[in-house]
């Protein structure tokens, strides 16, 4: 199993971005996925996550009305839509996969997520 996020970059405080993940090799509607986020010094945290069909998302507060998963199981892709970038979101972001149903807290737990891709940096300046 193979992700790959892209999609970061430097933007200006009040901007958007949109990260992708991509999967090569498996079919990435067999899993549910999770965005995680990462700066150095601290421990991952999980950011959303989204079920295998798409039918349910689950967001940490400090993104919830901002950020916007969701998939394209046709493209084998799925998406994270960050809006209203704040310094505080800069981070690498990376996301990860989990053949299991995985919704809610368990959305921000990096071991309920086996398969993880390399990140993509997401830096916001003020």
């Amino acid at each position: 199993v193979q992700l790959q996020a892209s999609g970061g970059g430097l933007v200006q405080a009040g901007n958007s971005l949109r990260l992708s993940c991509t999967a090569s090799g498996f079919t990435l509607g067999d899993y549910g996925i999770g965005w995680f986020r990462q700066v150095p010094g601290k421990d991952r945290e999980g950011v959303s996550c989204i079920t295998k069909s798409g039918n349910r998302t689950s967001y940490v507060d400090s993104v919830r009305g901002r950020f916007t998963i969701s998939r394209d199981n046709a493209n084998n892709a799925v998406y994270l839509q960050m809006r209203s970038l704040q310094p505080e979101d800069t981070a690498v972001y990376s996301c990860a996969a989990t053949p299991s149903y995985v919704i809610g807290d368990y959305c921000f737990s990096t071991d309920e997520f086996p398969y993880w891709g390399q990140g993509t940096q997401v830096t916001v300046s003020s």
